[in-house]
């Protein structure tokens, strides 16, 4: 892609996600991901219905008159997103690949961050770390982020989502708000979710298409794996080959949403031919409650 594309696509995304952040998202993102505590502002006059408690006796004997602590909320917040960008994200049966709604779903986030004024960081994974980005705050690192998800290629094609946890685990020592996008076409990577999430606030976000479960009646076709490269033949004539691949993946599917809740890491599911938002939205008012 060349650079003038790539600032166009760049340009657009910002213009559409700036959008729903600052109409729908914001006041969800802030609500749910509080700052890390409170932090003491300063020591005013006692003022009728100030709660007694924040009386701060010391200043209050030496003055002769009481005085309270006043406290604001530790804001800041650190914020990554771990993104898979793997061949198999690049797999898409109508207007978009699985890899434009993870990029789409990256700028929303990276920008509800900006509008609270967070430092946002990202990691781009395959079957290694493909590219890190060490988390600042503003729009110019924003926009970067967005660079490179658009202009980047990658070295590999296969998934290594342990590996991307772990290397989490290791660069960020402070805890951090970790979103994992990924359609989680990998293997043994649950207990590594558990460790993640005892640290971070992890986060997976799982993003699939239709088509990967729901096959159209077209006779044989020729398909082959993304990942592995290797190619094979699917009779999608046979009722009962479809109806087998969409029991295989809805089980799959519900046990992987299962093993997030096993190990106490929140987990949702968004379809690429459907809009995002109600059902990130929903996620956030429900998460929101529960905490």
């Amino acid at each position: 892609m060349e650079t003038r594309e790539i600032l166009k696509k760049v340009r657009q995304i910002e213009i559409k996600t700036k959008g729903i952040v600052n109409e729908v998202l914001s006041g969800e993102y802030h609500a749910v991901f509080k700052g890390r505590g409170m932090d003491f502002a300063e020591v005013r006059e006692y003022q009728m219905g100030d709660d007694v408690r924040m009386i701060d006796w010391n200043v209050s004997a030496r003055m002769g008159h009481p005085f309270i602590k006043v406290f604001e909320e530790e804001r800041e917040l650190l914020v990554m997103l771990l993104c898979d960008v793997s061949s198999s994200a690049h797999f898409g049966s109508g207007c978009q690949m699985k890899v434009d709604m993870a990029i789409e779903l990256a700028a929303v986030l990276a920008f509800s961050a900006l509008k609270n004024n967070d430092k946002v960081g990202l990691i781009l994974f395959t079957d290694h770390i493909e590219k890190f980005v060490v988390p600042k705050k503003g729009r110019t690192h924003i926009l970067r982020i967005l660079r490179e998800l658009y202009a980047f290629t990658p070295e590999r094609s296969g998934t290594d989502i342990k590996m991307a946890l772990e290397y989490l685990n290791r660069v960020e020592k402070k805890r951090s708000i970790a979103f994992l996008i990924s359609d989680f076409l990998g293997e043994d990577y649950q207990k590594a979710a558990g460790i993640v999430g005892r640290k971070h606030d992890l986060i997976g976000v799982h993003v699939f298409d239709p088509r990967e479960y729901l096959l159209p009646d077209v006779g044989l076709v020729r398909l082959h794996d993304a990942e592995k490269g290797t190619p094979f033949w699917v009779n999608t004539s046979d009722k009962r080959v479809r109806r087998d691949l969409q029991t295989r993946f809805e089980l799959w599917q519900t046990n992987l949403k299962k093993s997030f809740q096993k190990v106490g890491v929140d987990f949702i599911s968004l379809p690429v031919n459907e809009p995002y938002i109600p059902p990130l939205v929903k996620f956030f008012k429900s998460r929101g409650r529960r905490r």
